[in-house]
């Protein structure tokens, strides 16, 4: 279980502290280290994170590290029910945060306050100093906490295992507000979507198969619940599926109809919604299986070697561990690529000196 984690850090601590200039000088159309392996993928050091003793029953570490770029600090969550922050530079302990569950959550850094907002699997929201770990405060919510936290206009956003939204005061740690929707019966796959904050709106999406948005403020539904299961059970006709859940994190764009949320549907595909009514606007209802969306974007450059100007581009990723890692056009959901990968899960991909970084669970 040491080397997942150790390794991530390992690899986002070069991406942001050590390859600057590798970065400045990376051609999105030829990764720099296709033609210098060395130069930007090399492992620095592994140093074992992980203590065994007090590992909980977890198949894999997620270990996604939040970055202090100018203290050169990192903060990982790890199985072993603790919150580490390692300085970056020597991969050396500066503190360790213990709670009751398994830190699977990506954490967030605030770097106004200097302080670090995670979640554990014991249910709860932790807020603590990034100096020293030292707690803030913490919000019970009665189920795990896998997904970053988001702060925006004073008010810090969350979602729980337990298919539901809950907003705090981030001084206090006190809720605002707080949505849930009633899990349906059945399987459902492993995870759970995220939240996204963009123009007032709070986007995120259920168990059941319902996308959302809600007013940040108050908690006010701001669209007619979206169903995307009805349209799994409507392209499989009489058979029922076998899982309703869409577990991607939504994410938020403009293309020329206007502004969109991307989703996907683990059964029915991925989905761009119009962002503020919740009426589609496109389907791709070949990619299942998705867990993960990311927006890959490119400015407009000149080609290193000559010659006109490289348009900007956009690319919207889909990670499927049952269909492959998607590129999709953003305007209109056609496939512009597919990559089949080994069966089983897929983590999220990472945009990483021009190219995107992936892990499987077999490889």
């Amino acid at each position: 279980m040491r080397a997942p984690v150790a390794l991530a850090l390992v690899l986002s601590s070069l991406a942001l502290f050590g390859c600057d200039s590798l970065r400045r000088g990376a051609n999105p159309e030829v990764p720099l280290w296709a033609k210098r392996p060395g130069g930007v993928l090399s492992v620095a050091r592994v140093d074992p994170l992980t203590i065994d003793s007090r590992m909980v029953d977890e198949p894999f570490e997620k270990g996604r590290p939040a970055l202090d770029v100018s203290r050169a600090r990192l903060f990982v969550g790890s199985s072993d029910r603790g919150l580490y922050a390692i300085h970056a530079q020597d991969g050396s302990t500066l503190w360790r945060f213990e709670t009751l569950g398994a830190v699977q959550c990506e954490p967030l850094y605030d770097p106004a306050e200097d302080v670090v907002y995670f979640g554990s699997h014991d249910g709860s929201l932790y807020k603590v100093a990034a100096a020293d770990g030292a707690l803030k405060w913490r919000f019970m919510s009665a189920a795990e906490i896998e997904r970053k936290p988001v702060l925006d206009g004073g008010t810090l956003y969350f979602a729980n295992a337990n298919d539901t939204v809950i907003a705090v005061d981030p001084a206090s740690g006190k809720m605002k507000w707080n949505q849930r929707r009633a899990p349906i019966g059945g399987m459902s796959v492993a995870g759970y979507a995220g939240v996204t904050v963009s123009d007032g709106h709070v986007y995120t999406a259920f168990s059941d198969g319902h996308v959302m948005a809600y007013d940040a403020k108050d908690g006010a539904e701001l669209w007619s619940p979206v169903d995307l299961s009805a349209e799994s059970e409507q392209s499989l006709g009489s058979q029922i599926p076998k899982y309703f859940d869409v577990d991607t994190t939504p994410v938020v764009d403009r293309i020329a109809a206007g502004p969109v949320v991307y989703v996907a549907s683990y059964s029915s595909g991925v989905f761009a919604l119009d962002a503020d009514t919740g009426v589609r606007v496109w389907a791709n209802e070949r990619a299942t299986g998705v867990t993960e969306l990311v927006l890959w974007t490119q400015a407009a450059h000149k080609p290193r070697d000559g010659g006109p100007t490289v348009p900007a581009r956009k690319i919207l990723m889909a990670a499927s561990g049952t269909t492959g890692l998607w590129g999709l056009e953003p305007e209109e959901g056609t496939e512009i690529w597919r990559k089949t990968l080994p069966e089983g899960g897929v983590s999220s991909p990472v945009p990483i000196a021009g190219a995107m970084l992936v892990s499987t669970t077999r490889y």
